[in-house]
């Protein structure tokens, strides 16, 4: 976590200086300022930073068919080829469980180094395949992949067993010298770490209900055939907060060129967000400050594209990529809310609540990088521990280009999660993009994905202001419940009425357009019928005129 000092302690020296100047320089001033100082300083420190994986370390664990695939994130080793060859690499082979599973068993292992522990068991199985060994032994990654190259695997998948760590995962390592020369002289092998339910899934992937647990054991209800390749650009998961409350992080979530769209979708439409008014703005999830009068946004521009169910290709495939990696229906999402920090943005601890509509969770993404000594840190100070008792340490997590972070606001039986309290430190410069989208209890209501987009869409997303002051006037007047009732009504009828409008005026001016042109036609038929008379009498002057001359 010491990569945030150098912005924490720049804003805390600033702050500092300008309570010195502003009194009296006394020893107590000085010695009160310092003590703030290392106590921050003390608590950043402890402090979790996130994220701490990358693209380069990614790998996929895939099996299945072209209807249903089933994937696991892993995290490649820091040796063997996945590291040599830029994590392009491919295996594709059947699992095996290993035999004994962590390398050791009931062996009589005393006086044999690791690097020296003989091959498994059942190597004529591992032969050829990819091994499923487990850290439970304490062997390092290195003595593993060895066991599992002697014993002639293609591949080994190290499953971490660590009953607290959650979805943890991390990248092997050499833990000394003799295990680094090792590792490059010997280990050609791909080494992957998953977690501890990760190896869960695998190992029962072809479980069924009356299948025996010694034959799930011993790999029985392992897939067939598995594919195991880089993960590149594709989202991968990251755990940051296991239990309360639920913290993981996407990378790759958007790509580059959809993180850029929606900052130019988003530009020219911003409003500045005052929460000190006292007023909710429902529609939009943009709550009130719960201190009267002090703002708990502060310097964040804001705006909702509403796209709903008229949006564009960008938009769909955004949506769905979402609900495909992390579960959730896509019609229980908000459109996309866009916020632009400047220097000197932050927001201070809040909640997502929404009382109109509870928020389950809220996918927060970062559409651009800051770096890091600028600041602008997504901050959850108070996680439960990992024991489940007390405080946790804080959850630091930097603005990365297309990481997404998604927490719940409530637990596993839909009650609100006090832990969820939540800021965003001060940027200290430059700028930063964050889009937004509510994942709410209740599927929204075709009104919501359907009329109100339409009534954006002449404004290229933006809602016009009336519709806001329109339910929050009738929720102050007539409750939540009611008010909702009234304002679908309304919203759904504006359509309906544009409609008769229209058709109003298109039937006044085809109205209109037919009399004219009749009225015309009649004009010009009497015109033509005095032409012809006029003509006639002229022809019969004419000839007694020709019979004179002649």
């Amino acid at each position: 976590s010491g990569h945030h000092l150098p912005a924490l302690v720049q804003y805390l020296l600033s702050s500092t200086s300008t309570m010195v100047s502003a009194s009296s320089p006394s020893l107590t001033t000085m010695m009160l300022a310092i003590t703030t100082i290392f106590c921050i300083m003390a608590a950043a420190s402890a402090a979790r930073v996130f994220p701490q994986r990358s693209s380069e370390e990614a790998a996929v664990i895939e099996w299945g068919h072209s209807a249903i695939i089933s994937a696991l994130d892993g995290a490649v080793a820091t040796f063997g080829p996945q590291t040599s060859q830029g994590a392009n690499f491919e295996v594709e082979t059947a699992p095996v469980l290993a035999r004994p599973i962590d390398g050791v068993g009931k062996k009589n292992t005393e006086g044999i180094k690791d690097l020296e522990l003989p091959k498994l068991d059942n190597a004529d199985q591992v032969a050829g395949n990819m091994v499923i060994m487990t850290d439970a032994a304490g062997l390092s990654g290195v003595a593993l992949a060895r066991i599992a190259k002697e014993s002639g695997a293609a591949a080994l998948m190290v499953v971490n067993t660590d009953q607290n760590a959650g979805d943890y995962i991390y990248s092997l390592e050499p833990e000394n010298e003799e295990e680094e020369k090792y590792a490059e002289e010997n280990i050609d092998i791909p080494v992957i770490m998953v977690s501890l339910q990760a190896g869960n899934v695998i190992t029962t992937a072809l479980a069924t209900d009356d299948m025996a647990n010694d034959v799930v054991n011993t790999g029985g209800a392992l897939p067939d055939r598995v594919r195991l390749y880089a993960g590149g650009d594709r989202p991968f998961f990251e755990d940051a907060v296991s239990k309360s409350p639920v913290v993981y992080l996407i990378h790759n979530m958007l790509t580059v060129e959809e993180c850029d769209e929606l900052i130019r979708m988003a530009d020219g439409k911003y409003d500045r967000v005052d929460d000190t008014t006292g007023i909710n703005n429902y529609l939009e999830s943009t709550m009130a400050s719960e201190k009267t009068g002090e703002a708990t946004a502060k310097n964040i521009d804001r705006v909702t594209l509403w796209k709903g169910s008229i949006a564009g290709k960008l938009i769909k495939d955004i949506d769905e990529r979402i609900s495909q990696v992390t579960g959730f229906p896509p019609e229980h999402f908000s459109d996309f809310q866009i916020n632009k920090y400047t220097a000197g943005s932050s927001h201070e601890p809040h909640f997502d609540i929404n009382p109109a509509n509870g928020i389950m969770a809220t996918i927060t993404i970062f559409l651009n990088d800051v770096a890091q000594d600028q600041g602008g840190e997504f901050i959850f100070s108070t996680p439960q521990a990992e024991g489940g008792d007390g405080d946790g340490e804080p959850v630091y997590i930097s603005p990365t280009k297309a990481l997404a972070i998604v927490h719940h606001n409530t637990d596993d039986k839909y009650n609100f999660d006090q832990s969820t309290i939540h800021e965003e430190a001060a940027l200290l410069g430059g700028y930063k993009y964050v889009a937004k989208k509510y994942v709410y209890l209740n599927p929204q209501p075709k009104h919501m994905r359907m009329v109100l987009p339409l009534m954006a869409m002449p404004f290229g997303g933006k809602l016009p202001r009336v519709f806001i002051t329109l339910q929050t006037t009738l929720i102050d007047k007539y409750g939540i419940e009611t008010a909702e009732v009234y304002f679908q009504k309304i919203v759904t009828m504006i359509p309906l009425l544009l409609l008769i409008a229209i058709a109003g005026a298109v039937s006044n001016f085809v109205t209109n357009k037919l009399k004219n042109d009749g009225a015309g036609k009649k004009g010009k038929e009497a015109t033509d019928g005095k032409s012809k008379k006029a003509t006639d009498g002229k022809s019969k002057k004419s000839k007694p005129k020709s019979k004179k001359s002649d």
